[in-house]
């Protein structure tokens, strides 16, 4: 088990997992099968675990670091994206495959729900041979995509990061990421993994799916028996925190109009980490991460504005 989950922690949050390129479709209402559907089109960096490292720079984490795979094709244009959000990209140039492609269909109705069409890419082509336990030097948290345990490359490379972490009493999160590919790796398979983790942080689906229990409450308690603490992100029922099997506590979320939900969670999660690191309790830490939330459906797209930047959030909410 890492050191701890509570407390200020001097050091870097080092984040590993897929970057992609997401090209966002806003359309209203049904898809028009076998026709033309009218939509506002964006091409977008993006990538589960890159928004996570973008949002912590926004929340406040001054040293925040990115190891993830892309194609030679996008390698620049998204190691000059994740600079120009806080983030130090630690990017490998896969040489053979394309950088991964997420195609994101947003019913800009009410709810803002999207689909995801995903082709990972050279996201998940992460390897062992990727990792250095250098990559620890000064790092006071790791934070592993859950998309790394869907490809045999990526989940031997989550197993050698989670390994080195705790031999160094670093602690480590994880974010489940798809309720859909968790079904396909198998619930036995993802938890037997989370067992040496120090924080998890599934959806109300993921939760729920990893417990066989229809409620979200009692889905986040039984999970705090395996991994000592989770939280439940619930997107406008808010959050649960549970530790260590206790009776989870309810965290509102906080009131937005959603425009586009891709990335809310993943802004969750990154706000969640930065507070953690800074010294807040979990349920404080999930307070914030509701705030970032909340930010998130505001804007197209799964990131924060650039630093400094007001032009561009400004942009992404009228888009």
């Amino acid at each position: 088990m890492g050191a701890g989950v509570t407390g200020d922690r001097t050091g870097a949050l080092l984040v590993v997992g897929d970057v992609v390129t997401d090209v966002v479709a806003r359309h209203r209402g049904p898809l028009a099968t076998g026709t033309d559907t009218a939509a506002v089109i964006r091409t977008l960096p993006g990538g589960a675990g890159a928004n996570v490292a973008c949002w912590a720079a926004d929340s406040g984490c001054a040293d925040v670091r990115l190891l993830g795979r892309v194609g030679a094709d996008a390698a620049a244009w998204h190691g000059r994206e994740l600079v120009a959000s806080g983030v130090r990209p630690l990017l490998v140039a896969d040489p053979q495959a394309a950088t991964g492609t997420v195609v994101c269909l947003v019913d800009a109705g009410a709810a803002a729900e999207r689909t995801f069409l995903t082709d990972s890419g050279a996201s998940l082509r992460l390897e062992p041979a990727d990792w250095s336990d250098a990559l620890l030097d000064g790092v006071a948290w790791l934070h592993l995509s859950g998309y790394l345990l869907f490809t045999e490359s990526s989940r031997a490379l989550a197993k050698t990061a989670l390994d080195a972490a705790r031999a160094r009493g670093v602690p480590v999160s994880m974010d489940p990421a798809s309720a859909g590919f968790l079904a396909e790796l198998g619930v036995g398979r993802f938890l037997a993994f989370a067992k040496g983790l120090d924080a998890l942080l599934p959806s109300r689906d993921e939760a729920c799916l990893l417990t066989g229990l229809p409620e979200p409450v009692d889905a986040a308690a039984e999970l705090s028996r395996v991994v000592p603490l989770v939280v439940v992100k619930a997107g406008a029922d808010g959050a649960l925190v549970s530790r260590s099997g206790g009776t989870p506590v309810r965290v509102p979320a906080v009131p937005a109009s959603a425009r586009d939900t891709t990335g809310a969670g993943d802004a969750f999660t990154g706000a969640f980490l930065a507070a953690l690191l800074a010294g807040a309790d979990p349920r404080e830490a999930a307070a914030r991460g509701c705030r970032a939330g909340a930010r998130a459906v505001s804007r197209v797209g799964g990131r924060p504005p650039h630093r400094g930047d007001a032009t561009e959030e400004s942009r992404a909410r009228g888009n």
